[in-house]
């Protein structure tokens, strides 16, 4: 079943073959989840979110999640056993870990790392054609935000593999809000995300409007923002400061692994995102 799932993928190449592995597998860590209580506390957010459910064009690596209201003392470890479960439904064996932290945070972090021989996945074709070693790992990072901004929105999406069941999202437009702050944001001091900017354009080019409100409240969380409102008009702001402070070739040199097709990262410039930006819808 493994083997036919990343053969619809059509991998080239070893990276292409280990990003559909690690896509199945985050998809098998929301089946998981769905037997459990899991999404009554909490909804799924990020790229992986927006890659998963409404097709976004490029491989994403953690599975992120927000709870719906806070709660500090939220822990993942209750729901290790059903993820392990799901995965030897399918054959495959991995270990889930919260991670060792060296001072509390407000996100909960754990990894999940398959255990297995890449023969023990029914994929030895698909392997060797690839040119994978045989010991190869994928590792995924699951974070749970345990302190949220609230004011998103969230749906519910249907996940078809590897059954039928539905996962709570965020909505497009807080989604987009959420992707805006990290672009935005980020504690980062030397390194840009080229996925964030790579995601911007596909918001703005799908006429996705930003959830004002949650970005707001995600500002104003981490003490980005200190006013009592933010306008459109103020957003823009922000992004044009931003661009003139980055350099969009460190941002495609970041965003190249992540995508087949890097043909479409030559328009990228400071003007493109200059005039892109005047396209932005709000809501």
């Amino acid at each position: 079943m493994i083997k036919e799932w990343i053969s619809e993928y059509a991998p080239q190449n070893e990276e292409e073959t280990l990003a559909a592995v690690r896509e199945i597998m985050q998809e098998i860590v929301l089946a998981g989840l769905s037997r459990t209580d899991f999404f009554q506390k909490a909804a799924f957010y990020g790229g992986t979110a927006l890659r998963i459910f409404h097709g976004l064009d490029r491989f994403s690596e953690d599975l992120d999640f927000s709870l719906r209201a806070c709660e500090p003392e939220f822990s993942l470890e209750p729901y290790f056993s059903a993820i392990i479960t799901e995965f030897e439904a399918l054959g495959m064996r991995v270990d889930v870990r919260e991670k060792d932290k060296k001072q509390q945070t407000a996100i909960e972090s754990a990894f999940l790392k398959s255990e297995t021989i890449w023969k023990e996945l029914v994929l030895e074709d698909v392997i060797r054609q690839a040119g994978i070693r045989s010991n190869k790992s994928v590792k995924i990072k699951i974070e749970v935000d345990r302190q949220p901004p609230l004011d998103f929105e969230t749906e519910e999406k249907l996940l078809l593999r590897p059954f039928s069941f539905y996962v709570k999202c965020f909505t497009l437009p807080s989604l987009f809000a959420g992707k805006l702050h990290a672009l935005l944001f980020r504690k980062w001091k030397n390194r840009i995300k080229g996925r964030d900017w790579y995601d911007l354009e596909w918001y703005i080019r799908k006429k996705v409007p930003l959830d004002l409100d949650h970005f707001f409240s995600r500002a104003k969380d981490t003490g980005d923002w200190n006013e009592e409102q933010i306008s459109p008009k103020q957003v823009k702001e922000l992004l044009l400061k931003k661009i003139d402070s980055v350099s969009f070739d460190n941002i495609r040199e970041d965003v190249v692994r992540f995508i087949k097709d890097d043909e479409k990262l030559k328009i990228w410039s400071p003007d493109y995102f200059r005039d892109l930006i005047e396209k932005m819808k709000f809501s």
